[in-house]
């Protein structure tokens, strides 16, 4: 048991049935679940309504966390600390960030969250990036899962970190992403990535366009659109 509640937050990952299995079986105790809830900004806010510990675990519904990951040694995030972020391995590319991964939450920034397109960057207070690695994020179970991530990352990445990361990181990121060759449908991360920094070359200033990274349905019909309906099935 780690003395906080865990959420597991999923929409329509393939794995995220026995992950959340995972995730109870290392943290101990029972993981909480939000699933299918569409709007990644409600969701975020939801998941504060299902705990009862100020600070809880955040895991994304395609996040595997390591069996090794030492949950009852975890510090409470300090005053004035919104979210800590633990980072994850990128199974296509190479990268090991906080892109994926594992974060702690104090449930009242939750609430009092503001508006941005990385959602958790517009949590009041200060993010702390642990430099340890809590697991791995699965996104490449399937092509679509996999073009998702790419384009999402690399969008926001062009656009401008919403974490203040500078802009030398955020191209050694981008590089990375778009040449994607390991792992399952590595070719689909790579294209994603590309589509991603087309789409914010022409929507990054139109703030209403650009929150369409944020709807899945509309994330689904554009891949469709660029990658037709045989890529669905790999």
């Amino acid at each position: 048991m780690t003395g906080f509640d865990v959420v597991l937050l999923s929409y329509d990952e393939p794995l995220a049935d026995s992950l959340h299995t995972r995730l109870a079986r290392v943290l101990g105790g029972t993981v909480k679940r939000l699933h299918g809830v569409r709007g990644m900004r409600r969701a975020y806010r939801l998941t504060a309504e299902l705990v009862d510990t100020d600070q809880f675990f955040l895991a994304d519904g395609d996040f595997a966390i390591d069996p090794a990951f030492p949950a009852s040694a975890v510090e409470p995030l300090a005053a004035g600390v919104s979210m800590r972020v633990w980072r994850a391995v990128n199974p296509v590319n190479g990268l090991t960030y906080g892109y994926g991964g594992l974060k702690l939450i104090r449930t009242s920034a939750l609430q009092e969250m503001g508006r941005a397109v990385d959602v958790l960057a517009a949590l009041p207070g200060q993010v702390e990036f642990s430099p340890h690695t809590a697991g791995t994020t699965l996104f490449n179970q399937t092509p679509f899962h996999a073009w998702k991530a790419g384009f999402r990352e690399c969008a926001m990445l062009a656009r401008g970190s919403e974490y203040g990361m500078t802009d030398a990181s955020a191209q050694e990121r981008i590089d990375a992403w778009t040449a994607s060759k390991d792992g399952d449908f590595a070719d689909y991360a790579a294209a994603g990535s590309r589509d991603g920094l087309e789409f914010a070359r022409t929507a990054a200033r139109d703030p209403k366009r650009f929150e369409a990274l944020n709807d899945p349905p509309w994330l689904h019909r554009h891949f469709i659109t660029l990658h037709g309906e045989q890529a669905v099935a790999g």
